[in-house]
Parts: structure tokens; sequence; C-alpha cells
């Protein structure tokens, strides 16, 4: 048997705060759903987090209740809405999770960053233990050198990619050359262009994430000049909201021999095509700020394998081999990242990228997570 209550966790403040409904900004709280075993006192919880996503009914919640460990999925701010997100204010809202706990009963908390809460919990735990980051990547608060980010005890990284910046850089249509005209396109760069048959060629590989590259440096130029536009003006302006079309694109959703694994073809929303321009698939709306916070592949701080090259506590990686969204070789990454011995890579063979209709590999990763929290005296 298990337990479920909401917490409400004071929301901090020091940065902007960029939330749209003002019951949100007013109620000044961020949301968490704590699952409990009613039997025996777990002192552990495993806190599930991601910059966006609502984690309130996270798969993990249940299965690891039943296994005797507190889990608790958290929203941050910016649930359900990432135009304007802050990953720093998003660090600062983990912050206030990691500190909740651990002020309420738990003598360890443990982050579990799922998905694109990977590079978040790996980039929260850098600035707990080696606080290095001043400000944001277009000079606004929060300091986190100054705030107040309790360490956490260890770090798991479930079916996640590297970050938010790298993957959507990975993902982004370099065919799209005039963003006002995402139709016309340039076919020499045009994966969905029947003229280039699958599987690709090298060459064609290469060219094609060379632009995409190139497509995000010329977005976070545009971005620059618009922000120093801004502050000539002088009249108190300082973001504007902007679109950015065909944001789903990896070459690996169209030629499944690109890095062969279990995975099914295609995208999390669908068709590739249609999930290209699809408005709720990956960050097509965005202001000036939050594009170089978030997805800006040169100046985004939260680079997940970068981080855990910093953090001291063990951490776990875990990813499925059938998943279409943090591929195995993300997995792979993260694990790379970090310089200690206390880590561990878990395979989790035909598992996709939410356990989808597969609830037996679910299981075998709330096993996992269980035995690693016992390898490591974190229970």
């Amino acid at each position: 048997m298990t337990s479920q209550e909401l917490l409400a966790i004071p929301m901090p403040t020091g940065g902007r705060l960029d939330v749209y409904s003002g019951v949100a900004r007013l109620a000044g709280k961020l949301w968490a759903s704590c699952h409990r075993a009613q039997r025996g006192n777990s002192r552990t919880a495993v806190l599930i987090v991601h910059p966006t996503s609502n984690f309130l009914g996270h798969y993990a919640l249940e299965p690891l209740a039943r296994r005797g460990i507190t889990a608790v999925g958290m929203n941050t701010r910016y649930l359900g809405n990432d135009s304007a997100l802050i990953t720093e204010n998003c660090v600062l809202d983990v912050g206030a999770g990691v500190r909740y706990l651990k002020e309420n009963g738990f003598d360890k908390v443990v982050l579990m960053g799922n998905s694109g809460g990977g590079g978040l919990v790996s980039l929260y735990q850098s600035q707990a233990e080696q606080p290095s980051i001043t400000a944001t990547p277009a000079g606004d608060a929060p300091d986190l050198t100054q705030a107040d980010l309790p360490r956490a005890d260890g770090v798991i990284c479930a079916m996640a990619h590297p970050g938010r910046a790298s993957v959507y850089t990975e993902w982004l249509d370099p065919a799209i050359t005039d963003e006002e005209r995402p139709f016309e396109r340039d076919p020499e760069l045009d994966a969905f262009d029947p003229r280039h048959t699958r599987p690709y060629s090298p060459e064609f590989i290469e060219r094609y994430r060379a632009a995409q590259v190139e497509r995000n440096r010329r977005i976070t130029a545009w971005v620059r000049g618009q922000l120093a536009e801004l502050e000539a003006q002088g009249d108190g302006v300082q973001d504007l909201p902007f679109t950015v079309h065909g944001t789903c694109a990896d070459l690996r959703f169209l030629d499944e021999t690109i890095e062969p694994s279990d995975r099914e073809p295609g995208t999390l929303w669908g068709d590739p095509w249609v999930a290209n321009f699809l408005p709720a698939s990956l960050g097509h709306n965005t202001s000036l700020r939050s594009w170089l916070s978030q997805w800006s592949i040169d100046d985004s701080n939260a680079d997940g394998p970068h981080h855990l090259g910093r953090v001291s506590v063990p951490v776990l990686v875990a990813y499925g081999t059938a998943d279409n969204a943090a591929f195995p070789a993300h997995g792979k990454a993260l694990y790379a990242g970090v310089q200690h011995e206390a880590k561990e890579l878990f395979e989790i063979g035909g598992a996709n990228h939410y356990f989808k209709g597969q609830p037996e590999l679910l299981e075998r990763f709330a096993d996992k997570v269980v035995d690693w929290l016992d390898t490591h005296d974190l229970r």
C-alpha cells in the first residue's frame, strides 16, 4: 500500500519570473506529488524533475513507493510552457525542492532527471557542489554562486539526453534558411526531399549536422542583435517572443541505420514531417532571453556531460535501446562525462522513452533504482 500527498514548495525568487499565470505568480508555490510507502519509514526521497513536463503523475512514482522508496514528482515554475524558460531559474526551483525535503524529514535526497531533466539535474548538482555561474547567458540574475542550493546525495539520469540545447540542435531542420518562410527550403539540405534516399550518405549526414549547428548559431546572432536594439531603445522593453519552425528533423527519426537500435521509426509526436511543424513539439515558441539560456548551443549552461564531470556523488544513467527521443548514444555520453568511479550505465533492452505498453520493463527499471540506492547506501 502507498499514500499520495500534494506538496506546496515555496517558489524561490532572485531571477526573472516570466510566468504567464497570475495565479501561479501570486501563489508562489512549486507543486509536487509525494508518494510514500505505508510500511516502514523511508528517510530517502527520490526527487524526479524536468524543466517543463508535468511530473505529478510520473510513471516511476508508484513503482518506487511500492518498493519502500518515497518518490516525489516536482514541477518547475515553467510547467507546460517553455516559451520564456530560464534554465538558471529551473536550478533555483530544483534547489527549493531539495531543501524542502531535507527540512521535512528526509536525510537524503536523490535527484532523478528524466528525459530533458537529465541535463537539469547534472547542472544542478554541479552548481550545488562547485558553483560557478554568476548570471544567465543574457547577463541577468540569478547568480547561482550566491544561491541556496543544497547538495543532493545522488543523481539518476533516466531516458535522458545531454541537454536541451544539444538535442534541439540535433533536431533543427537545416533546410530552413529563411526563418519566416519554412516551406521555401534548400533542397541540398532537405532530408525530406525524395532526392536524398535512405540510408543517407556519410557526406550528406556530415553536411546536414554542420548546417544544423550553423542554423542554431545564425539564430543566436540574430537574438543578440535584437537584444542590443532593445537595450538601445531604452524604453524598458527587455525581451520579445519569436517563432522557430522545423524543430523535429533529426536524421535518426528518418533513417534507422544511423546509430541503429531497437527503436521504431518516427518521433514522439508521430510522422517526422508533421512533427517538424507541430506547435506542440519541441521549442517552436521562445523569447530572446530564453533562447540564449535554453536553446543556444554555444550559450546554454545545461550541458549534462560537462556538469556531470564536476559532481562527486554516485551517478546512475539508465537508457532504453528502443528510445526514439533520448538515444542510447545520449545515455552513453552522460555516463562518459562522469569523472569518478561511482557511476553505472544501465541498459534496458527494448525500452522506449516512456515505457509505453511496457509495464514489465518499468518494473525492471524500478528494481534497478532500488538496488543502486542500496549499493551506495542511499536508502
